[in-house]
Order: structure tokens, then sequence, then C-alpha cells
């Protein structure tokens, strides 16, 4: 999407590893998910003042206290709506890169994180369904939110 618009991309985590100079498993690992959210409000914090971005913020920054009120007037969010049991199968697809996850039962702890968050996700602008639709045609589907409401 945001080379369709032209647009920077930043990932948050992308952002936290460069800075940590490790990966997020190594960051909860080694120093622990409080540690975590501390990196990933401040990426939040200086992220959320750029304009002509695309951000990827992440499945646990909404849902944390004071997040929702770093998002400046004006900024558009997504909630890219996914059922937990594709949830877990993506993560399991992609390896051991979400901590929160971790071992057990993967579907078992989507199910509970999702549950969790679902109201703090629920206060995004929009809500899209990912599971019916490839990413090429969800990045049409915003881009067209996005001039209806002016933003590009």
């Amino acid at each position: 999407m945001a080379s369709r618009l032209g647009w920077d991309f930043a990932d948050f985590d992308s952002v936290i590893e460069a800075d940590a100079g490790k990966t997020v498993s190594r960051i909860f690992e080694e120093d622990g998910e409080a540690e975590f959210r501390r990196l990933e409000s401040g990426v939040a914090e200086r992220l959320l003042d750029r304009s002509e971005t695309v951000l990827a913020s992440g499945g646990g920054w909404p849902a944390q206290e004071g997040s929702w009120q770093m998002v400046t007037p004006g900024t558009m969010s997504i909630w890219l709506q996914v059922t937990a049991s594709e949830a877990a199968r993506r993560a399991s697809e992609q390896g051991p890169t979400r901590p929160l996850l971790g071992e057990g039962d993967v579907a078992e702890k989507a199910t509970a994180l999702l549950l969790a968050r679902e109201a703090s996700y629920g206060r995004a602008q929009y809500v899209l369904d990912t599971e019916q639709q490839e990413p090429q045609e969800l990045a049409v589907e915003i881009i067209k939110l996005m001039t209806e409401q002016g933003k590009t």
C-alpha cells in the first residue's frame, strides 16, 4: 500500500529490532514483555508524528494503556481483522516470531489474545476482513477509503 501511494512504510517491530540490536523474541526472552512495551511505546511516539507513512503497529500495541491517545486526529486507523485460528496459522508459518504465542496450543493462545484485545482493536475507524482478500486487494480498498476521506 505504501508503495502504491508513494509513501514511507514503518513496521513497529522492525524499528524496535533495529533500535535494540536484537529480535523481538530475544527482547522478550532477555528483557521481558514490559521492556518490549516500553520500547514499542517510544517507537510509536516517533512514528505517529510522521505524515505520508503507513504504519504497522503489531497486535499488542493498540491494547496498551495510552496507545490510542498517541494517535493524532486525522490519522486513519484500520483493524486488519483476522480470526484467531487464521492468526495462529499465519504465526505458525512464520516460525517462532511471536513470543506471546510461544509454545503449546497456539490457537488457544491466539484466541485468548484476540478476546483480550478485541475492544481495543474495535477503536479503529475501519475494520477490514483480511481472510478472504489478498494484500493487494486490501491496499486498493484502503486507498479507496482514503480517497473518500480526502487523505490521498
